[in-house]
């Protein structure tokens, strides 16, 4: 399961009119530390912002899955409830679990969603779906990781 961080940057962004505004944006990273999550954040930005930045906050998040749409350009917060039956004393139990689905609209997040838990055996209520400020979200990738240089043999 993965461990997801929501990793904040400020920057300085030139806008359509050319000025500068600063920005604080959001973005995700899977990393199994917050050290791990800073680096990773920092690796993955560079390339498309020039000039000063900074990371402004590192936070865990509650998120259990992720549903990938490459079409879609927004993400959606699913807060999802488990519904479980007490055995001894009869009563349903809700557990409130998060999910974020990549989409491009609201209706597009829902149908994602429903199809990303069309395997699920367990009964399950939507209690919210909210658009996220996110700007992107990176998963870790094997492989990814900086292999060393070939060590010459003397």
């Amino acid at each position: 399961m993965a461990l997801w961080f929501e990793c904040k940057v400020r920057y300085e962004r030139m806008t359509e009119n050319g000025t500068v505004k600063k920005v604080n944006e959001p973005y995700l990273v899977d990393a199994l530390t917050f050290t791990e999550a800073e680096s990773r954040i920092i690796e993955k930005i560079t390339p498309y912002i020039s000039g000063d930045f900074s990371i402004s906050a590192v936070k865990k998040t509650r998120i259990s899955d992720i549903f990938f749409d490459d079409r879609g350009d927004k993400y959606y917060m699913v807060k999802v409830n488990f519904i479980t039956l007490d055995e001894k004393s009869g009563v349903e139990k809700k557990a409130a679990n998060f999910m974020l689905v990549q989409a491009s609209d609201f209706a597009d997040s829902l149908k994602k969603f429903e199809e990303g838990m069309k395997g699920t055996l367990a009964d399950y209520e939507i209690a919210s779906i909210t658009e996220t400020p996110l700007m992107d979200v990176f998963p870790y990738q094997l492989g990814a990781m900086k292999a060393p240089e070939d060590v010459k043999e003397q």
